[in-house]
Parts: C-alpha cells; structure tokens; sequence
C-alpha cells in the first residue's frame, strides 16, 4: 500500500500542468475565434458600404449570443455546481471524516475515548460512560458532551506521522488525499470563473471548459474519499495492541454528495453546450399537419 501511494505526489503536477495546458488552449482559441468574427464584421462593411455593413457585421457576432432561456438554463446548471463547491467547502474544512472508538468499557472506568479526524487537523475526545447508549459496545458518538483535545497534523510542516491510540497514521497517503483536494477546489474556482465570464459575456464557448473544471473536481473528490479510506484502513493495520471500531463520519458522505453533484453540474454544462438539443433529438416534436 505504502508504494502505491508513493505514486501520487509525482503526478500531481502533471495533472495540474495538464489543466492548465487544457485551459490556455481553450482561452486561445476563444480569442482566435473572436478575431476572425471581427475579420468578418470588417469585411462586411467593406463589401456592404458604410454603415449597413458594419451592422451586419455587428449582427453576425450577436448571433453566437446566448438567448435568456439558454442562460437561464445555465444559471440553473450553476446553482447545482455552486450546491457542490459548498458542501465541499463544508465538509473539507472539518475534522469529522472518521471515528475511532475504543470499547466502551476498555479503560476499566468511568471515561472511555474516542478520536475523529479529517485532512488537516485530529481530537480525542474523553465522554462519560453513562452518557453513552447501553447497547452500544463502543465509545461515542463523538458528539456527546466531553472533554476534547485536537492538535493538527504535522504532514504538511516537518513532515512527522501522527499517533492516534498507538497506531500511526500514513503521511503519504494522507498527503495524497488532501493534495487532491486541493486540487479539485482549485478546479470548482476555475469553472465558476468560467460560468461568470460565459453568463456575463453572453459567450457559450466559456461553458466547455467550466464543464471540464466541475466534472475533474468531482473525479478528484471522489478519489481524495477513497484514498483517505485506505490511510484508514492503513491507520487500523498498523497496530493491534488497542481495538478499535472505525466509521467514517458525516464530513464522508457531505464531500461525497458534492462529488456527484459537480459531476452532474458537468455533465449539464455539456448538454447545454451542445448546438442541438439532446431532447428534440431523441423525441422530436410530432408534425401535426396531416
């Protein structure tokens, strides 16, 4: 497990060189395009004298503008994503990704501990056994009222593992999860940028590269959650001298959902660049005249 995940930092430059090549090519070619439509607008006037070649060719550019039913289609495309960006914000920020929970009665007293983690910072909380459900075995909830020690981890300053009830966590695949992260909010900016430009521009061609954003971030969301379970899981196997019952906590299933529904965002921002309609495509309108 420890040489699969010495894998992902090398590649995370190249995932990011490679969405920024994407993006420059994109933003050239928007350009490119806007020069050629002003050739065509000059040519125009030329050909058509004066004024009223100037406005064809005027005319000529409003025509790649976008209707208000398709930027209310749009906007509403956005508000899905934007639903994703802020559960993601949500649920990165916290440290309740997961719960390790001894057994309720393994100190042998009145106290019982149970730890909760995320990407950035650990606790350890101390709660009262007679607070606890008596037909749960093991400590927690960790919302119940206690005592609560939180450090962060050190991973990103001197590099040290972290400890949690003798078991020590793995650095490199907690970096892994937290770089990609990273990445996929660095993605979700891009494409609100690219959402803004379209809608306040009135251009479609910004909508290809904001679908591209918000599906890659969703990816890299998905794949942050999957590679902090195998640090989990990697945390649990390094020892065995304290038994531990793990579950992965609501943060999870709060960065989960804004996966799927930036992926979903994307794909909406693909239909809705399309120069057809999906719909009438597969069902077009019946002809009524007999």
């Amino acid at each position: 497990m420890q040489d699969g995940a010495y894998l992902w930092p090398p590649i995370i430059p190249q995932i990011r060189g490679i969405c920024v090549s994407a993006l420059i090519s994109m933003w050239s070619n928007f350009f490119v395009q806007q020069d050629e439509d002003g050739r065509i607008g000059v040519a125009g006037a030329g050909q058509g004298g004066g004024l009223g070649g100037v406005k064809g060719g005027r005319g000529q550019r409003r025509g790649h503008k976008m209707s208000d039913s398709q930027e209310g289609k749009i906007k509403l495309a956005f508000f899905v994503s934007i639903i994703g960006v802020t559960l993601t914000v949500l649920g990165m920020g916290t440290e309740f990704w997961v719960e390790l929970a001894q057994p309720k009665n393994f100190s042998g007293n009145q106290t019982c501990q149970v730890a909760h983690y995320g990407l950035w910072k650990g606790c350890i909380r101390t709660l009262w056994v007679a607070d606890i459900d008596p037909e749960r075995t093991s400590c927690g909830p960790a919302d119940l009222p206690g005592e609560t020690n939180c450090t962060y981890f050190k991973f990103f300053t001197s590099g040290e593992n972290a400890v949690i009830f003798k078991k020590t966590t793995n650095k490199k695949l907690n970096l892994a999860a937290s770089i990609l992260a990273l990445l996929s909010l660095t993605m979700m900016v891009m494409g609100s940028i690219c959402i803004a430009m379209a809608l306040s521009k009135g251009e479609p061609f910004f909508i290809k590269p904001a679908s591209f954003c918000f599906i890659l971030s969703g990816v890299l969301v998905l794949l942050s959650i999957l590679i902090f379970h195998q640090s989990v899981l990697s945390l649990l196997s390094s020892d065995h001298s304290i038994p531990l019952h793990h579950e992965l906590s609501w943060s999870v299933s709060c960065v989960g959902s804004a996966g799927g529904l930036l992926i979903f965002g994307g794909i909406l921002f693909i239909i809705l660049s399309l120069p057809f309609s999906p719909w009438e495509k597969c069902f077009p309108p019946k002809d009524s005249t007999t």
